[in-house]
């Protein structure tokens, strides 16, 4: 959103389409239980740049607060990040894993790379965090892409503020990725791809990228600006403001829903058709009985049984279309 307003008389809210979308998952996750009201109003105050200045995104969320209330809330700890047992080791025998950094524009950007161990050659995967930073669930995920036989690359686009490893409160990443604009991360990304297809014994001719959440809707927008994508696989991602950029998607999608995701669901169809419009090759999978963020098995949201179905078909996907 752009330029949006709170009741009449109020100051104005200014948020990007990201943005608006970082905090409506908050209040999502709020009225799901999933986070706590003193929670919810304390990364609001973060995200406007003060409790003073987060009455009008509240109002946008239909949350009312009180100045005693928010003051409060913005007085209280971050949580501390939830524990993960990964489901790939970091020193499994079978991959090599680093942090690595490259260049966009005058951002170096700071990833993870894992490439698959006794491989000379192999094609390559961009794995794009959720709207928290690159965590170690996201790394996880990259060393199963590379157990899977890829190169996985996976972008911090909190680099331009340090790196989300420098964060103890993520609502203060989150608050960057949501208020920067979405072209700054998209070039990022799309320096990440070239970087990817650069690197000795990467298939330049077999490149893909999946994203999560926040990440996502990215995967969306980095397959309609990069036409190099051979595979992409958006979990949950929210469409774009404008799909025109569809028509120039040249890889086949994947695209992952949960049944119980009425926000970001809404966009199905007009997705759908404009894939179709544009003669792009894909599938729509909505996971019965998965909430957003169903993948993540460090988030409430996790879902079991759609996480292990999604990544089944993701497998066969990347097979398919990237061949490892």
């Amino acid at each position: 959103m752009d330029g949006d307003s709170d009741q009449p008389g109020g100051p104005a809210v200014s948020l990007t389409d990201l943005g608006r979308y970082v905090v409506e998952e908050w209040a999502e996750e709020y009225r799901e239980g999933h986070l706590s009201r003193r929670e919810l109003l304390r990364r609001i105050g973060v995200f406007a740049g003060g409790a003073a200045l987060a009455a009008p995104i509240l109002s946008m969320l239909g949350v009312a607060a009180s100045p005693d209330e928010l003051a409060a809330a913005a007085a209280s700890p971050a949580p501390p990040l939830a524990a993960q047992t990964p489901i790939v080791a970091p020193d499994d025998p079978a991959i090599h894993a680093a942090m690595t950094t490259y260049p966009s524009g005058n951002v170096s950007v700071i990833a993870y790379l894992v490439q698959p161990a006794g491989k000379p050659t192999a094609p390559g995967v961009i794995v794009i965090h959720e709207n928290r930073g690159l965590l170690a669930h996201h790394m996880d995920v990259a060393r199963r892409v590379a157990k899977l036989g890829y190169v996985a690359l996976a972008p911090d686009l909190a680099s331009p503020i340090g790196g989300t490893a420098k964060y103890q409160d993520l609502a203060q990443v989150s608050t960057f990725l949501g208020q920067t604009p979405p072209e700054q991360l998209v070039a990022m990304l799309d320096a990440g791809v070239r970087h990817l297809g650069s690197l000795p014994g990467v298939r330049r001719d077999r490149l893909g990228a999946m994203g999560f959440c926040f990440g996502g809707g990215l995967t969306w927008r980095l397959a309609m600006e990069n036409g190099d994508l051979a595979a992409i696989v958006p979990f949950y991602g929210a469409n774009p403001p404008s799909l025109d950029g569809v028509a120039r998607i040249r890889g086949a999608v994947l695209a992952f829903y949960g049944a119980l995701d009425a926000r970001v669901d809404a966009g199905i169809p007009a997705m759908r058709a404009a894939l179709q419009q544009a003669h792009v090759t894909f599938e729509m999978v909505v996971e019965p009985n998965a909430g957003h963020a169903f993948f993540n098995d460090t988030g409430p949201a996790y879902n079991r049984a759609a996480a292990a179905d999604a990544w089944s078909k993701t497998a066969a996907w990347f097979a398919k279309y990237l061949g490892a």
